[in-house]
């Protein structure tokens, strides 16, 4: 699944639009951005370095539609959700943890990520800038069941 992250708004927004393989696409909610990470980037960045594969951006990728995301939730979607309900809940504890221990300038096992894909996103020009990343990364091996 290729997934584009939009800057916009003078930097100050975020939107994102998901692609999944046979050129179904998914489009995300716009959320506030500032200098920091957008909230679902800092999701995606995490969910990888642990090996969640069927965290938020997995479950995406397999046909799941969240309420957040303001598209009308199918039976196939639900059902990816009910299935990997537990791997989502750890996903987003772990995340939210790691996500405040690196606000709160504590290490986490993901700072290398998380520092990178910051300097990404910083880079980007603020009213038109373009992130482009593909779940899973082909360079990443070893995913979490």
């Amino acid at each position: 699944m290729e997934v584009r992250f939009l800057r916009g708004n003078n930097g100050r927004t975020c939107g994102w639009e998901a692609t999944l393989p046979k050129r179904q696409k998914v489009p995300g909610p716009t959320m506030a951005a500032g200098p920091d990470l957008p909230h679902d980037l800092s999701t995606f960045v995490i969910e990888e370095a642990l090996g969640f594969e069927h965290g938020f951006w997995g479950c995406v990728a397999q046909g799941a539609r969240f309420r957040s995301l303001g598209r009308k939730r199918t039976p196939q979607g639900k059902e990816v959700v009910v299935r990997h309900a537990a791997e989502l809940d750890e996903a987003e504890r772990r995340v939210n943890e790691v996500y405040f221990a690196w606000r709160r300038g504590e290490p986490t096992e993901v700072d290398d990520a998380i520092e990178e894909m910051l300097a990404r996103w910083r880079a980007l020009d603020p009213d038109t800038g373009e992130l482009v990343l593909e779940w899973p990364n082909p360079r990443t091996s070893g995913r979490r069941a």
